[in-house]
């Protein structure tokens, strides 16, 4: 929203879409299309491995802390929600779903 002078209204910032469009959701896998054009699409089983939340990596010294022996091959998502407009906030069926996904991890993870 903007006001007379066709500037940002300062209490409602505008709306910007998400830097990527998902293409499709399947239980183990999801894909993307990226504004260039590009598609990719990562396992649940690899966005589970790469969990950037507290419990799965150090705050400090940034050590993995997940053992990727504890994680199933046969793991799923059953859920996935935009956090604002800048990330993915994935819910996995081990239970897990404190990790917030941007965009750009995103695509690391996915090898766009």
């Amino acid at each position: 929203m903007t006001d007379e002078a066709g500037q940002p209204h300062p209490s409602r910032p505008e709306r910007v879409d998400p830097p990527a469009r998902i293409l499709r959701r399947e239980p183990d896998r999801i894909g993307f299309e990226w504004p260039d054009g590009s598609s990719s699409s990562v396992s649940a089983r690899s966005l589970r491995l790469g969990c950037p939340c507290a419990r799965c990596v150090d705050e400090f010294t940034g050590a993995a802390l997940l053992d990727p022996q504890t994680v199933s091959e046969a793991l799923t998502q059953s859920a996935v929600e935009l956090v604002g407009n800048y990330a993915l906030c994935v819910t996995f069926s081990d239970g897990h779903r404190t990790g917030i996904f941007t965009w750009a991890a995103l695509r690391r993870l996915s090898g766009a």
